[in-house]
């Protein structure tokens, strides 16, 4: 599938979000990495092939040595790679050899930046490098603070009570949804303890029963 240089700058900086998005000098050097006009497979357009694509060749027989056409695709899998800027799993169709790279390099994020613009030849590896750089740019800019052992300890209990108040208004949204009263859940409670206190009290008769 041919396609041009300005398509692909196109669609980059629509899933970008803007040409405010990119970082700075990212989009002339985009201009001069990417090609007027090359083939790539679709699929590949969709994963990082690390330079794998479809061969061609002929299958020769072994007796006549005649020549039929043939292709060899590349052995692509689909993984989920974590990315540290992102804080998550990126699931994304790879090869074995783009694999290889990628712990080489020593993760997807040192992968991205440290393969130039024009070997990244698919629009989803120009698309993911363009938007790691713009996220390490602006980690860049941040301000590095220190705590002390006393404020990273207020920092936990606020953290702590952050979660406690999600907490209780999921538990505030399931009851309103599912029409939950607090009077049947402390008569679940309640119960709960006696069903304790009865396997208790039997447990200490069936002891002294046995002395």
């Amino acid at each position: 599938m041919a396609f041009r240089s300005r398509e692909i700058m196109k669609k980059l900086v629509k899933n970008i979000g803007g040409e405010q998005n990119l970082a700075s000098g990212v989009k002339q050097q985009l201009e001069k990495c990417v090609p007027k006009s090359k083939v790539v497979m679709g699929r590949a357009q969709r994963g990082l092939f690390a330079g794998r694509h479809i061969q061609f060749g002929n299958r020769v027989s072994e007796k006549g040595g005649n020549t039929s056409r043939r292709n060899w695709k590349p052995n692509v899998q689909e993984k989920r790679l974590f990315s540290y800027i992102l804080d998550r799993h990126i699931r994304v169709k790879v090869t074995t050899h783009a694999l290889r790279c990628i712990d080489k390099a020593g993760g997807i994020d040192e992968y991205l930046l440290k393969t130039p613009y024009h070997e990244m030849d698919t629009e989803l590896g120009l698309f993911w490098k363009a938007k790691i750089e713009k996220l390490y740019e602006e980690l860049g800019k941040m301000e590095v603070v220190f705590f002390t052992p006393e404020d990273e300890a207020k920092l936990e209990e606020q953290f702590r009570e952050v979660k406690l108040e999600e907490r209780a208004a999921r538990r505030e949204a399931r009851r309103k949804m599912y029409g939950w009263s607090p009077k049947s859940e402390l008569k679940a409670d309640s119960e709960g303890t006696d069903g304790e206190g009865n396997l208790q009290s039997d447990f200490h008769e069936g002891m002294v029963a046995n002395a």
